[in-house]
């Protein structure tokens, strides 16, 4: 049947079947063209590639010469692993290439996706969806501008800003590897996990959602939110369900204190606890800073809940000029304020304040520290207690040393960082003596040790390594020497 408003067509009508190149079409009218080799067919259009690929449309052009079909209307098409609908569609067969650019939903055993243009590569099983792209299953969504998806896996792999969002936690990323399917991804470029009271970002990260496990890669930075604490370092690893973070590779974590920061660096780090009763544990090379406050040891535990802070193995402290030593030392904080509030020594206390003719120092079994606006007001030496102190005038002038030892304790008061007043609970041994009648070799008690040069001066510096270089008695004497000689 000839039409004349279509020259050089074959008008089918009713059970229209076409089959060409292991195709078939079906449909109510077509218009054939044979010179051209065009179909142009109409009504409940339906074309079967293999027992593989099945299309419904309300329209379609077949290019036989191309094998490229043009549908519209309705379109939905199928094939083993999904199902494809969307108003206008190109097929083509050659390349085994679907594209659309209308807006188009796909739909497999695991997500939905919906994008504005959209090209399925038939034999990888491979969707590359641009503009407005959303990934959605039952356990999260995935919003992004430009991706692959592959519905054979599941996976996605991003490329320029998504986030993922789920109950658990959403992600940002600028490029990564998403497994929709395993809930296992990697993310390569600006990307951000966000948790409730945690956020951890990398160069790269990796996230596996059903372990609740990410570690991350490069420019570490994990901000605890509800402690108001950030964790950088090279390497880390968060573990969501045991509350913990371990970092490593220059890590340090920045305690946010009133108007200032408190920096602790470890070659380790571990931050451990619900929000309410978290852990911060370093461990070898620890150095911390503050600006009123410096200390270095082996390993540091810190109890946000409570304020306790304990340093171990050899520790040492520089508060406003005053450096403290001792077998273990424990900082207690004001948890409310934030402030220092008192600090133990629980062995083999020592505490040493330059002078400008030496050293004032303080020695005992135990000590105990009192703070006042982060500045230490009075200390109380228990035990075999030893002291020696520079006095000194309204003009500062030294009128004389004092070097004394109790059984008992000595309590000490501090004012503006100067030791102000000294009370002996028992008789001490000792006396006050001229500068010039007590040598320079009894100004040194035991076990003094300066060290100086390990205190970080800012926070950067906590990151140098330096062991502790003792400073034999008759060095300490001759630099004394030296510097009295040069005032």
């Amino acid at each position: 049947m000839a039409d004349p408003q279509y020259p050089g067509a074959t008008i089918s009508l009713g059970n229209v079947f076409v089959e060409h190149e292991g195709a078939t079409l079906r449909c109510d009218k077509a218009y054939i063209y044979q010179e051209t080799r065009l179909i142009k067919a109409m009504g409940n259009v339906i074309i079967n590639q293999g027992d593989t690929i099945i299309q419904y449309s309300k329209y379609t052009d077949y290019d036989g010469v191309n094998q490229i079909a043009t549908s519209w209307g309705d379109v939905f098409l199928k094939d083993q692993l999904m199902e494809l609908r969307t108003d206008t569609l190109k097929f083509d067969r050659i390349n085994q290439h679907l594209y659309y650019k209308t807006g188009g939903t796909i739909k497999d055993t695991t997500n939905v996706l919906v994008s504005k243009i959209g090209n399925y590569y038939l034999r990888t099983n491979n969707f590359q969806a641009v503009t407005n792209v959303e990934v959605t299953n039952k356990d999260s969504k995935l919003v992004s501008n430009h991706l692959d998806y592959f519905t054979d896996t599941g996976i996605a792999k991003l490329y320029g800003p998504s986030t993922i969002t789920s109950k658990e936690n959403s992600i940002y990323t600028e490029k990564g590897h998403y497994n929709s399917k395993t809930n296992i991804s990697y993310f390569l470029k600006k990307s951000i996990i966000y948790y409730d009271d945690r956020t951890i970002e990398g160069d790269s990260l990796y996230y596996n959602k059903v372990k609740g496990f990410a570690s991350a890669t490069g420019n570490i930075k994990i901000l605890d939110t509800i402690n108001d604490t950030t964790i950088k370092g090279g390497y880390a690893e968060l573990f969501k369900f045991k509350d913990s973070v371990y970092i490593t590779d220059k890590a340090v974590v920045i305690s946010a204190m009133e108007n200032d920061s408190t920096y602790i660096h470890g070659n380790k780090l571990m931050v451990t606890g619900p929000a309410e009763q978290r852990l911060i544990r370093a461990f070898n090379f620890v150095k911390f800073f503050k600006t009123d406050m410096q200390g270095k040891c082996d390993s540091l535990v810190s109890n946000e809940k409570t304020g306790l802070t304990e340093l171990f193995r050899n520790p040492v402290i520089w508060a406003e000029g005053n450096q403290i030593t001792g077998d273990t030392i424990h900082l207690i904080s004001n948890v409310k304020t934030e402030q220092i509030d008192s600090l133990k020594i629980l062995s083999n206390g020592f505490m040493i304040k330059k002078d400008s003719s030496g050293y004032s120092q303080m020695k005992g079994k135990y000590m105990f520290g009192k703070f006042n606006n982060n500045q230490l007001t009075s200390l109380n030496i228990f035990g075999n207690s030893e002291v020696v102190f520079y006095g000194r005038d309204e003009k500062q002038k030294l009128i004389g040393i004092t070097k004394m030892k109790a059984s008992k304790n000595i309590f000490i008061t501090l004012d503006n960082n100067e030791i102000n007043t000294i009370e002996f609970f028992v008789m001490p041994d000792g006396k006050t003596y001229p500068p010039s009648q007590l040598p320079e070799s009894e100004r040194i008690l035991k076990g003094f040790i300066w060290r100086e040069k390990e205190r970080p001066v800012d926070k950067d510096a906590i990151f140098i390594r330096d062991k502790m270089q003792p400073e034999p008695a008759n060095k300490l004497q001759n630099t004394v020497l030296k510097e009295k000689i040069e005032d």
